[in-house]
């Protein structure tokens, strides 16, 4: 059942990182955490810090977009990964398929807009990116503080396994 699981979680990455048409699946409304959108938010113009935001909002910002960029990053190692993902420890099978997956190795994220929708809550703007190249480009997901740090939410890791049309456990 492993061994089934881990299969289709590594097809489930191969299909993400292969498949050029996976840039056309998109959805024109915001980010709901269970789904990825291809369609940049209107009006991103910087705000104000305000009641639902974190007390430093810029620090977040920052925090979150380092995160991202490590957790998508192919060098970054599996245990630091877990630690960047909301319920991290809960999802090591998924983490474990994709760096075992060639193609992952040649893929980043590139944070571009960040939107905080609480104190513990953001709507994150990325171009996920394969050898530098645009796979992904405006895509959407959120993150979420969980002890302490903000973390790449597993809606929106779910939410790019859903898009390669596989269904994993966990997700």
């Amino acid at each position: 059942m492993v061994r089934t699981r881990r299969a289709a979680v590594l097809a489930a990455a191969l299909t993400l990182f292969l498949g050029p048409a996976l840039a056309a699946c998109s959805d024109d409304e915001p980010a709901t955490g269970d789904q990825v959108s291809s369609t940049a938010p209107s009006g991103t113009a910087a705000r104000s810090p305000g009641a639902g935001e974190p007390s430093d909002p810029a620090a977040a910002e920052a925090e979150i977009t380092r995160n991202w960029a490590a957790f998508f990053d192919a060098d970054t190692p599996p245990a630091e990964r877990v630690k960047l993902l909301e319920n991290g420890e809960e999802m090591r099978d998924v983490l474990a398929a994709f760096a075992g997956n060639p193609q992952a190795a040649a893929s980043t994220a590139r944070v571009t807009d960040v939107a905080f929708t609480s104190a513990t809550g953001a709507d994150v703007t990325y171009d996920l990116l394969v050898g530098g190249n645009p796979l992904l480009p405006d895509s959407r997901g959120t993150s979420v503080l969980q002890d302490d740090t903000w973390k790449v939410s597993v809606k929106t890791l779910c939410g790019l396994v859903k898009l390669s049309g596989v269904t994993v456990e966990g997700c």
